[in-house]
């Protein structure tokens, strides 16, 4: 088990001052069966009140307004979470098992569907069902589909965008772990197999120095459905370990975007985001 801090902040700059801001951030963690938030805290300057609530999914959302003048906006969000490994426990259960379970779930059946951002490639599609057809049960074709999917996709900065799909990135066969999400679900749920988006944080350092800050940054994985949720991270083709901090799970990215508004002024702004992770047990 690791005890991380991070620091996540994000800052916006406009050209002019903005009448009035209305926004959510999804950007504080919550505790799980793997995870347990010490603390978590959003600042947001200028200062306003906030709400904060539970979504659809699952994941803690502060929603906020400014409705003073402003020409800056910056949330930091802090917290510091001790977390474990979460190791893949391939469950016994076939085809014709898992496709009886999903369809008693509302939470499970509605992780079956494409999204424009999931919606595969026909390439992404031939190879899903190849290995599919090579197992007997869903969660070891789920891992080995992952692992194709993190083999076939290189991490590159810069060749996508924040609204590239996972067919945009399988084209170019670079992207950054939000598209590689994307094309591992669109892999998945192309057999039949039920599979989320997972947004968080991951330490870059897998032996890190206690107590030594390094620059980190959002990160993104999947967990599919086979008999349990298992989370795999194709991004790394690694298992989900005490690096891995979860922040919020959706449909793909739209459902767990760090910062979401709208603002009336400018019509354009810059943004920086910066996270620092620290080890500190």
């Amino acid at each position: 088990m690791k005890r991380l801090r991070i620091e996540h902040q994000t800052a916006f700059a406009y050209q002019g001052d903005v009448s009035a801001s209305y926004n959510e951030a999804r950007m504080l963690p919550g505790s799980t069966d793997s995870q347990f938030v010490l603390s978590a805290s959003l600042d947001i300057e200028p200062s306003t009140s906030v709400n904060q609530y539970v979504d659809y999914f699952g994941t803690r959302v502060t929603s906020f307004d400014i409705l003073s003048p402003h020409a800056a906006l910056t949330l930091t969000a802090r917290s510091l979470v001790e977390v474990r490994p979460r190791p893949l426990e391939h469950t016994e259960i076939t085809w014709e098992q898992l496709q009886r379970e999903a369809a008693r779930s509302v939470e499970i059946v509605e992780q079956l569907g494409q999204t424009a951002r999931t919606k595969p490639h026909p390439e992404v599609a031939e190879i899903a069902r190849s290995i599919a057809a090579q197992h007997d049960q869903p969660g070891q074709a789920a891992h080995a589909i992952a692992m194709a999917i993190g083999d076939a996709v290189e991490y590159v900065h810069g060749v996508t965008g924040v609204h590239s799909t996972g067919a945009e990135a399988w084209e170019a066969r670079k992207g950054v772990c939000q598209d590689i999400a994307h094309i591992a679900l669109g892999a998945l749920r192309e057999v039949g197999i039920p599979a989320r988006y997972v947004s968080g944080y991951l330490h870059p350092i897998a032996n890190a120095e206690v107590g030594v800050p390094v620059e980190g940054e959002s990160h993104a994985w999947v967990e599919w459905f086979s008999g349990s949720w298992e989370g795999f991270d194709p991004t790394n083709n690694t298992e989900i370990g005490d690096r891995h901090v979860l922040v919020g799970r959706g449909r793909d990215y739209n459902d767990v975007p760090p910062v979401r508004g709208v603002y009336a002024g400018p019509f354009k702004s810059d943004m920086s985001v910066k996270v620092t992770i620290t080890r500190e047990a």
